[in-house]
């Protein structure tokens, strides 16, 4: 099978109410950077963002209607690089009164969950572990994913639906 050529996330597009609101909180919160702006009909409809240190690019959308609908679902899941970055973030929470939940072990690495923009999206931040990487010759069945969560090795995952 030729498998397409892939290359990573391009951007992330957040739905929001308000997008001078959202990209000052982004840029506040994270170091997000004002890259372009969006215009429609003379209305400003968006941004997109930049991150100085590695982040994924963000794109910011007006469309409340959306926004509401996906008030505190996990729209994303951020990396960070090792356990000091994390911890690092979490008191630039604190320190901007952000709440968050606590930095906490899980199966596939350390997480720090709870972080809710303007519109109640939840983001959760992974560190990027190398030992903690997991590839398609050695498959993980997590249970009950999240802090108390395990996994176990499997020796395979099958996607067809016949078998089940």
């Amino acid at each position: 099978m030729n498998t397409p050529a892939l290359d990573g996330i391009h951007h992330l597009k957040v739905h929001v109410t308000d997008v001078r609101r959202s990209a000052m909180w982004y840029a506040r919160t994270l170091g997000y950077q004002p890259l372009m702006e969006f215009m429609q009909a003379s209305r400003l409809v968006g941004y997109g963002m930049s991150h100085p240190r590695g982040g994924t690019l963000l794109t910011l959308r007006l469309d409340p209607e959306q926004a509401r609908k996906t008030a505190g679902w996990v729209y994303f899941e951020m990396g960070v690089p090792d356990t000091g970055a994390l911890r690092d973030l979490a008191q630039r929470l604190d320190d901007l009164d952000i709440g968050h939940g606590p930095v906490v072990r899980t199966p596939i690495g350390w997480l720090l969950p709870g972080v809710l923009d303007p519109d109640g999206h939840e983001m959760r931040f992974y560190v990027s572990e190398p030992q903690h990487v997991v590839d398609v010759a050695h498959p993980l069945r997590i249970h009950d994913a999240g802090p108390e969560g395990w996994s176990e090795p499997i020796h395979a995952i099958d996607l067809d639906d016949s078998a089940g």
